[in-house]
């Protein structure tokens, strides 16, 4: 299981990070991974004024899967 943080978020309760793979909690429990994301892409996600459009578009740009 990777370290996740908290987060702020509506939709979101944590993320983490680790060898290119974004790590996500929602707060029904779910958690999905996302491949290929790197450290920078992780750090504009963390940074963005709204982690859930920010993860729509990484959902476009990365395969993820549930986990």
């Amino acid at each position: 299981m990777m370290n996740r943080q908290p987060v702020s978020s509506s939709r979101i309760r944590s993320v983490g990070w680790a060898g290119n793979v974004m790590e996500v909690e929602f707060h029904d429990g779910a958690v999905y991974q996302y491949m290929g994301v790197t450290s920078s892409e992780y750090r504009d996600f963390l940074n963005s004024s709204s982690l859930g459009s920010a993860l729509s578009r990484l959902d476009k740009q990365h395969p993820y899967h549930r986990v």
